[in-house]
């Protein structure tokens, strides 16, 4: 892609859109870098870019620069369907976003991972199994490094592990994965898709431009998921934990991880050997090793680096133990299915669970957690914009405290939890009404956990 003298608009000053306006400019194109915010509220890495040659422009796109834009570059969280965005396309630049941008530059081959839930432990995973059999490997992505800044590092024998979101997908046009993955399909971002049909397409989307060459590697429990394998030019390997498959990989009476080809079968290993939680994590656990032999993994060296992963940050982390109680973090769980996958994990647990729910909702009903709860919630603790739904539509099942602020909350269900209990954070919600991002709550949680543990100490002292 010759980008050399192009003017280039790259919408979106955050992670990606830093990432891309440094890349081009750098590579000789003239570039100025827009967001809605005023530009003393960009972080001062985006602000930097002015030194770099990068215009800043903060609010909306005046006409004249519009009508001479030739690429533009849109950072995931605009919608393709933005009015600018619309207008651009139709005037005749060409609109990407910053995972196709750098998929015009990445050396080797790409392994993609997308899904609802589980990709960024999945991501994480693979590249570690990558690793494990000394295979070239650098992983980026909405895991949290850019694609575009992997590319100098990039290697033609290598392998770049990229986790990828459906608003990603959106504005792909030649990315060309080796290995896809799609882990799952549940009810997200309704708030931004008109259907569930309408998100699975943008999904779907990873397999586009692959070939007969290539692997797609697709949830066999998975009803939509699964229906895809018809119709896809590469070749799919299915995993399961539901039931054993004529090929492909699946659990085995509960304990056995186990790939079958036509060739014959091999346990790779078994579930007591994972330190990840829950049966969500052994259907991650299938994805990865499927992505790992189809990159060449050996099963030994992939087995050993499953025994040694341990949970990604933010995703079922143990965080403490204070006077019996388990507390986890799972705030990346921003949606009802993870908060139910992560319930789940603790469904067998001696103890009861003491959960706490809330923040910016997205647009989903929150009655399949009804029946958990009901057996496993010892209390709720709910905060943020969308507690007072939360609180109507479970308050039948389990006791309902509210809070306002995320240490209050963190007390309250120490208060609540009795020993043997775990506390968790899986809010089922976005974190934009009260923190930066899922990882700016997590952190607040551990804190709040931190200080509990602290009091609790000086106490007992």
């Amino acid at each position: 892609m010759q980008v050399e003298g192009k003017k280039v608009l790259v919408i979106g000053a955050a992670r990606s859109g830093v990432a891309a306006a440094r890349f081009l400019a750098a590579r000789g194109a003239t570039v100025a870098l827009n967001d809605r915010k005023a530009v003393e509220e960009w972080t001062e890495e985006a602000r930097g870019l002015k030194a770099e040659g990068v215009g800043l422009l903060a609010g909306d796109v005046p006409m004249w620069l519009m009508d001479q834009i030739e690429l533009v570059v849109v950072s995931p969280g605009v919608p393709p369907k933005n009015i600018p965005v619309r207008y651009m396309d139709r005037a005749g630049a060409e609109v990407i976003g910053e995972v196709e941008l750098a998929a015009r530059f990445l050396r080797g081959r790409i392994v993609a991972i997308t899904g609802t839930n589980g990709k960024t432990t999945t991501t994480a995973l693979v590249a570690e199994l990558l690793r494990g059999a000394g295979l070239p490997v650098q992983v980026g992505g909405n895991i949290g490094t850019p694609l575009v800044s992997l590319v100098d590092a990039s290697r033609e024998d290598g392998w770049t592990v990229a986790e990828v979101s459906s608003y990603q997908l959106e504005t792909i046009a030649g990315f060309h994965p080796t290995v896809a993955v799609v882990l799952n399909l549940m009810p997200d971002h309704m708030d931004r898709y008109e259907t569930l049909t309408d998100y699975g397409a943008a999904k779907h989307r990873i397999f586009r431009n692959q070939t007969a060459a290539d692997v797609a590697i697709l949830n066999a429990d998975d009803d939509i998921v699964a229906s895809w394998a018809t119709g896809l030019r590469a070749h799919v390997t299915l995993f399961s934990v539901e039931r054993e498959l004529e090929e492909g990989l699946f659990l085995r009476d509960g304990r056995e991880l186990v790939s079958r080809t036509p060739d014959g079968e091999r346990v790779l290993m078994t579930r007591d050997e994972m330190q990840l939680r829950g049966l969500h994590n052994v259907q991650n656990v299938l994805a990865a090793l499927a992505c790992g032999l189809a990159c060449g993994a050996s099963p030994d060296s992939m087995r050993e680096t499953v025994r040694n992963f341990k949970p990604v940050e933010h995703r079922l982390e143990r965080v403490a133990e204070i006077n019996g109680v388990e507390f986890y973090n799972d705030s990346k769980a921003t949606n009802v299915d993870a908060a139910l996958k992560a319930m789940e994990a603790f469904a067998e647990h001696a103890g009861q669970i003491v959960l706490i729910l809330g923040g910016r909702g997205k647009n989903a009903p929150y009655a399949p957690l009804a029946p958990l709860v009901g057996r496993k919630a010892r209390a709720l603790v709910v905060l943020g914009e969308d507690a007072a739904r939360i609180e109507s539509e479970l308050r039948d099942h389990a006791p309902v405290i509210r809070v306002t602020e995320m240490s209050e909350a963190v007390r309250r269900a120490a208060e609540a939890a009795r020993p043997g209990d775990v506390v968790l954070l899986a809010p089922a919600c976005a974190s934009w009404d009260m923190f930066d991002g899922f990882e700016h709550r997590g952190r607040v949680f551990k804190e709040a956990v931190e200080e509990v543990s602290s009091l609790r100490f000086q106490v007992s002292s």
